[in-house]
């Protein structure tokens, strides 16, 4: 049974929030590619339109798009996901997993793509914003 650590972000706050899945839910991700729309019922997110950015394996390493399937393969890269060129035409061997999601995936990058009628922080029960205001509320204090 496969386990996902999904990462929500929103474009239009800047905010990001972390859902942890398991079960059922999570065996729907399994097959789906970079890129790819899925519903937000399966992350609590009903109404809500996703696109799959990327994440990483168990190892910590990461999705790269355009390489096909799921396993880890090393391959020679000049930049892009995984790898920053310190010099400008330098290339390096690089291990990397390829753009489907398999149970060997623990995290998931999701962007929203269409919004529901509800805001983020009704349906996930708040995450970021809560720890933002009780930020605000101790500085009061102080």
């Amino acid at each position: 049974m496969a386990d996902f650590r999904i990462i929500v972000s929103d474009k239009n706050t800047g905010l990001a929030h972390q859902v942890e899945v398991s079960g059922s839910h999570a065996n729907s991700f399994i097959g789906k590619s970079i890129g790819d729309v899925v519903s937000g019922d399966a992350v609590g997110l009903s109404g809500y339109s996703l696109k799959i950015k990327g994440g990483t394996d168990k190892g910590g390493f990461p999705m790269r798009s355009g390489l096909p399937g799921s396993p880890r393969r090393k391959i020679l890269v000049t930049g892009g996901v995984g790898f920053k060129s310190l010099v400008k035409g330098m290339r390096r061997r690089k291990t990397m997993g390829g753009e489907e999601i398999s149970s060997d995936i623990s995290q998931i990058n999701m962007v929203v793509e269409e919004y529901g009628s509800k805001s983020i922080d009704e349906l996930l029960g708040g995450g970021a914003g809560e720890e933002g205001t009780n930020e605000e509320s101790t500085e009061e204090v102080a």
